[in-house]
């Protein structure tokens, strides 16, 4: 695919005009899709896609357009160069963009992912051992995912991967299910096989009575996988240049100095440690890492080019959204296998759900716990907690009131497919806090 993107990239530029320019985006997969429901295997395909991305630019000018394209470089370089022409059409009656920016700096590079993934029929047969005698459900995909861009200018970048990714639930009844994920660049029937006996261990918790307890203020243990939802919240708009400047970020109260987090927060844009692409839509490079958050304060911001043009600075790769794609939060001191005896008693969190801001400007998230929730006493499960909804600041929850953070930390890959699949990714630790504040 790199050879044939880049072949119709030069095609393309051959037919410019005068002082045109052009940015040229390529994304493609080749992935299998497994579901499953009951322990059975209910749906299976392979979905083979590639979209090609055109931006012409003529002076402060520019119009765009994407074609789904076949891999046949004949019939697509047809389509494709009518794209041109169409674009070219546009330009005189789009006004002027004062914002435009994009990279003039030629600077490519190549990444090429090694493919580790097992053979489809291995891990089906780990998911389906895994679900024999329980009812499970969820849906299993791996393959190849590849981006590239090019311009005009001579700038040449490729990006491919390969991963995996397993999100699964066992269900016991009504509301009361297990999720859990697994996914990575390379299968571990061991590591899946702790997870498996993890999740099973507590399914059966799930079958004693469950415990509804008074709203109020508890000591909490935010899994992994919650605090990715938690965390999220702070990258809707929290780290970006924008947002910042227009004083519509969450984190505002930080930004003048009137809050900070734990000295134990840290936050980076890790790139270098993630599975996305380390360029963006405009050609500019994203560095290995930015620090976002440092020991508790707001370091650096993510600029996309808009952004950059707009406010005077150096884009540092940022998609427009300004949103990280590979968010990486530093390890803590707890032991993961000490989880439950340091929370002693209290709420084990596993999922959250339905999460929105309640107070943006005080950076105060809302949201409901959701599937496998325990009530602990002693450093032990005793029930599984119905249904609550939590209201909290994030000043209080990963400032004042963290008690710490654990050793250990989850790779989350996204499992988002609307359109392709998703190269985001998280790496969390689980959070212990007191007095997390629950509303119902």
């Amino acid at each position: 695919m790199q050879k044939y993107f880049y072949e119709l990239v030069d095609a393309l530029s051959a037919k410019l005009r005068g002082g045109e320019v052009l940015l040229a985006g390529f994304s493609g997969e080749e992935s299998d899709f497994v579901r499953f429901n009951r322990s059975r295997v209910r749906q299976a395909g392979h979905v083979s896609q590639a979209h090609f991305g055109l931006e012409l630019v003529a002076g402060g000018h520019h119009a765009k357009g994407s074609l789904s394209v076949s891999r046949e470089k004949s019939a697509d370089m047809e389509g494709l160069a009518a794209m041109l022409d169409g674009l070219r059409a546009q330009l005189p009656h789009v006004p002027e963009d004062p914002y435009l920016l994009y990279a003039t700096e030629v600077r490519s590079g190549e990444q090429h992912g090694e493919d580790l993934l097992p053979d489809r029929g291995q891990a089906l047969a780990a998911i389906l051992g895994a679900g024999a005698g329980r009812d499970m459900v969820g849906i299993y995909a791996q393959g190849g995912i590849c981006h590239g861009f090019a311009n005009s200018l001579g700038q040449r970048n490729w990006f491919s991967t390969h991963s995996f990714n397993l999100d699964w639930s066992f269900y016991h009844a009504a509301d009361k299910a297990v999720k859990s994920r697994y996914a990575g660049l390379e299968w571990s029937d061991e590591e899946f096989g702790g997870r498996v006996e993890r999740a099973a261990g507590q399914l059966a918790v799930l079958a004693r009575p469950p415990r509804t307890i008074a709203p109020g203020k508890y000591r909490v243990y935010l899994a992994p996988s919650a605090m990715e939802d938690f965390v999220d919240m702070l990258c809707w708009g929290g780290f970006s240049l924008k947002a910042q400047r227009t004083k519509t970020t969450p984190l505002l109260k930080m930004l003048e100095g009137e809050a900070r987090l734990s000295p134990k927060v840290t936050i980076r844009e890790n790139t270098a440690g993630g599975i996305a692409p380390s360029f963006q839509g405009q050609g500019f490079i994203r560095p290995g890492q930015v620090t976002l958050i440092a020991a508790g304060c707001i370091r650096d911001c993510l600029v996309s080019p808009r952004s950059g043009k707009e406010y005077g600075l150096e884009p540092n790769g940022a998609s427009g959204d300004e949103r990280p794609d590979s968010l990486d939060m530093d390890a803590g001191d707890i032991p993961a296998a000490e989880a439950l005896a340091r929370l002693g008693t209290g709420i084990w969190v596993n999922q959250t759900w339905y999460l929105n801001f309640s107070d943006r400007a005080a950076c105060r998230v809302t949201g409901m716990t959701r599937f496998a929730t325990f009530w602990v006493e002693g450093g032990a499960i005793a029930a599984p907690l119905n249904v609550m909804r939590f209201d909290e600041t994030m000043y209080r929850a990963l400032g004042e009131n963290l008690v710490g953070l654990t050793a250990e930390r989850d790779f989350l890959l996204n499992p988002g497919s609307y359109g392709g699949r998703s190269t985001g990714s998280a790496r969390l630790p689980g959070a212990l806090i007191d007095d997390f504040t629950f509303t119902l």
